[in-house]
């Protein structure tokens, strides 16, 4: 297995450390949702060069001794050889070793101790001048950052592996480095620096854009890149229109959803976890709006395939389809798909959709009862 392999693999686990809401507000949840959307950026090797330089004895006096002689040298320039491979195969070993602890850990929820690991790997990978794990490294430490709220740290260490990147000769188009910058706006609109998070939302767009222009005419076998760019910029509009939503921009934040849900069905399928979960966020944005009849249709529509693809987040989905019952008034409706959606939640040991399914029982209950003071004032 090398570092990038390995690497590659290790990248998916931290979308499993926040639980996914599905709520158009929670802008926590990017790394988690970004799993959703596939990886879309490819990384080359970083397994160290381990090709071996020949170097060569001068020739002997003649007979036996000279030919001993060539023997003894090319024996010693061979094994220093040998040493030197020996040992850059050692570290590259160890590099891996560290990355696997972790790994472990992040999976145990120890994230203080995957900390540690990752920072002894980025300081091998300084020591043996390797760029690309230098780049992992550094990306797999800011997202650990990212997820244990610590943005100041996690945009410093985002912004050390796109320096190395760039220093490295990467384009800025590049997806790799629209990616960081991607993480970078979401960081800034955490952060509430309004004016950052537009700038950064605006670049990742406006790259995509261009370079997805330029693909247009490329051969059938590099269709491939052209799928990496436009879930990426499906990733770009989903992020940013979570933020838009956080920030009740409303119209723009639905604008970019449609986007959003135009590509990922495109690219990815109607009934892909991610265009259900957007065909849901859409509609929780119209509600917000006031467009209830059309947020419900489209609702409905994602709980109806959630049902018949096994979504694993149906729970989610159906707690958002009674929200938008409840706003209609459609109260006994609501209480059917909340309590079907806390069975779910239950089942899927997820406490924080459990805790929303009965917070909204409650304002059922809440609006039952000022239903029937109504009916009571009405006959008096």
């Amino acid at each position: 297995e090398t570092v990038s392999q390995f690497v590659f693999s290790f990248l998916f686990l931290y979308d499993t450390i926040r639980p996914q809401t599905g709520s158009v507000t929670s802008q926590s949840e990017e790394v988690k949702r970004s799993a959703c959307w596939v990886k879309v950026s490819r990384h080359e090797s970083i397994s160290t060069n381990l090709q071996s330089t020949q170097r060569g004895g001068g020739g002997g006096g003649g007979g036996g001794g000279g030919v001993l002689w060539a023997a003894v040298a090319f024996s010693l320039f061979s094994s220093s050889d040998e040493d030197q491979r020996d040992e850059a195969q050692r570290k590259e070993d160890e590099l891996i070793l560290l990355l696997k602890k972790a790994k472990l850990s992040v999976y145990r929820g120890q994230l203080q101790a995957a900390s540690g690991f990752l920072h002894q790997a980025v300081a091998l990978a300084h020591q043996t001048h390797n760029n690309q794990a230098i780049i992992y490294t550094y990306s797999l430490m800011a997202n650990l950052a990212y997820v244990q709220g610590q943005l100041d740290n996690a945009e410093k260490l985002f912004k050390a592996a796109m320096s190395f990147m760039l220093s490295g000769g990467t384009p800025e188009d590049d997806n790799a480095v629209i990616e960081i910058s991607l993480k970078l706006a979401s960081i800034y609109a955490e952060q509430n620096k309004a004016e950052l998070a537009e700038h950064g939302f605006r670049f990742c767009m406006e790259s995509l854009e261009a370079k997805l222009e330029k693909q247009k005419e490329i051969p059938a076998e590099e269709e491939a890149l052209r799928k990496d760019t436009r879930l990426l910029l499906g990733l770009c509009l989903d992020s940013r229109a979570r933020y838009r939503a956080s920030t009740l921009h409303l119209k723009q934040a639905g604008q970019d959803y449609q986007s959003a849900l135009n590509i990922c069905r495109q690219e990815q399928g109607n009934t892909h976890p991610q265009t259900l979960v957007l065909m849901s966020d859409l509609a929780t944005v119209l509600d917000l709006q006031g467009h209830y009849d059309d947020a419900l249709v489209l609702v409905q529509q994602a709980v109806d395939l959630s049902r018949s693809a096994g979504h694993p987040d149906q729970h989610i989905l159906m707690g958002n389809m009674a929200g938008i019952l409840l706003h209609k008034g459609h109260l006994e409706d609501a209480v059917r798909f909340y309590q079907e959606a806390l069975n779910l939640a239950q089942q899927a040991g997820d406490q924080e959709a459990v805790d929303k399914v009965q917070e909204g029982l409650k304002e059922v209950k809440k609006r039952n009862q000022e239903r029937k003071e109504e009916e009571k004032a009405a006959l008096k």
